[in-house]
């Protein structure tokens, strides 16, 4: 199917193609989806008039249909990708109906014996006529091998991009090929040290660039679009897990090392890199100190229900991605691992959690685990329809806490329809964590329980 991507990153190629005009050099952008966008700038002597242009080392996963050329005074007349890479196989199903001349070796005396083949077929083995003879090319143990005239004119050593181009006058200028590609991936991946007696953590982010594109990228400006582009033929972009969320808290100016571009965040690495072909490889991408965080006890209830029984509340460390909390950078989606230092201070794994992306200004709960000793009963007390659009339930809370110090738990309760919700009555003030949700801080003690009560209406 030919698909045709959509994305804001589109307005790279004009930027990155006047960065040519300066000097030539290597740009890859790599996105979240196994797409990639290549700039390549090069220094080429073209003539005047109608010739063709080699591009040698363009990725063998590159899209044909998205390729561009841009070089002053030149217009395109056609493009050939030729991606049939020159190996021992593929050379051999080249020579189909030509001669080629096997040499094998006596391993007995060492004397070679040179004949004239011609061959037959190279499906699942090599096919040859000697003289009268049919003969199946096999390992046997004997040394042999192919010498072959030529390599032929369609097979390449490297992935090569053919562009036949009219050129209005002769003369040394920067050409500029851009294209998409997959094969190329990125992902960030965070390491927290939570301090829990100073609520404060350190936090840590790493992208790790992966390149199974067929072609190495030496000397490459990098940069990464955390955002999810849309691809036609693609589903629709993951959403992280509520438990797992992020809460848009406010805005901000966006600083640090991330830049806007449209409604994606680009980050661009310090230094152009090597990214060689099936190569694994980490970027530090973030480094912030004490950053303010705290550890609290979460349930979520995504609609109006009871339980049977009691289900441990969420541990979840809390903190703001914003300036004032120690980060102020949107953050790439990926996985955060957190660590928490024992009596001796080594830092002992604690949990991990998913992120989408993170924008500037908000706040992030990262569920590391449950609590067995924390836990809340929810109860529908009543039901009742006020009207063909509106309902009114009464909810009950039971929330225990076994440990030996007090806690507070911040309960989620969803199913809520915007801004026609009405809090008739409550035993502890919520407060609205977004239009379908409201929440409270419940206090309970050591070794006790707290009963929240809550009547809400809701509907059209």
């Amino acid at each position: 199917m030919f698909r045709k991507i959509l994305f804001a990153a589109s307005l790279l190629t004009a930027a990155t193609s006047a960065r040519a005009a300066e000097a030539p050099g290597l740009s890859v952008t790599i996105y979240n989806n196994n797409q990639a966008l290549v700039d390549d700038a090069r220094q080429m002597d073209i003539r005047q008039g109608r010739q063709r242009l080699e591009f040698k080392d363009v990725s063998s996963a590159i899209r044909p249909e998205t390729v561009s050329l841009a070089a002053d005074g030149v217009s395109i007349v056609e493009q050939n990708f030729d991606y049939d890479l020159l190996t021992p196989s593929k050379l051999m199903e080249k020579a189909v109906g030509q001669q080629v001349k096997i040499v094998r070796t006596n391993p007995g005396n060492g004397q070679e014996v040179t004949e004239t083949a011609t061959v037959l077929a190279a499906n699942e083995g090599v096919v040859l006529r000697i003289g009268d003879r049919i003969e199946v090319l096999r390992d046997d143990g004997v040394p042999t091998r192919v010498i072959f005239d030529k390599v032929p004119d369609n097979l390449r050593a490297r992935p090569t991009l053919s562009v036949t181009v009219d050129s209005d006058r002769a003369g040394a200028r920067v050409a500029d090929l851009s294209y998409l590609t997959t094969g190329l991936a990125w992902r960030a991946d965070y390491v927290a040290v939570f301090d829990e007696k100073a609520n404060k953590l350190d936090l840590q982010g790493w992208i790790t660039l992966t390149n199974q594109s067929g072609t190495a990228f030496a000397d490459a400006r990098t940069q990464l679009v955390a955002g999810a582009v849309r691809l036609v033929g693609q589903g629709e972009p993951y959403y992280p897990n509520p438990d797992e969320g992020v809460r848009q808290a406010g805005t901000e100016a966006r600083t640090g090392p991330g830049e806007a571009l449209g409604d994606y965040y680009i980050y661009t690495l310090p230094e152009r890199t090597m990214i060689a072909q099936n190569q694994t490889k980490q970027v530090s991408f973030l480094d912030a100190i004490g950053v303010a965080a705290h550890k609290v006890y979460q349930f979520n209830l995504p609609g109006f229900s009871s339980a049977d029984e009691p289900s441990s509340a969420s541990v979840v460390v809390d903190f703001a991605n914003s300036q004032a909390g120690g980060l102020g950078a949107g953050l790439p989606a990926g996985i955060i691992r957190v660590y928490q230092r024992d009596l001796a201070g080594d830092p002992k794994f604690v949990g991990e959690s998913q992120i989408g992306h993170v924008p500037q200004g908000s706040e992030l709960a990262v569920k590391i685990g449950d609590a067995f000793d924390v836990t809340v009963q929810p109860t529908l007390v009543a039901t009742e329809a006020v009207s063909k659009r509106r309902t009114r339930f009464t909810m009950s809370y039971k929330i225990r806490n076994a440990r030996s110090a007090p806690v507070t738990v911040e309960l989620r309760q969803g199913g809520l329809w915007g801004r026609n919700t009405t809090v008739i009555k409550e035993s502890l003030a919520s407060r609205k964590i977004d239009a379908f949700t409201l929440g409270w801080s419940v206090p309970v003690a050591a070794n006790g329980e707290t009963i929240l009560t809550v009547q809400v209406e809701t509907g059209w």
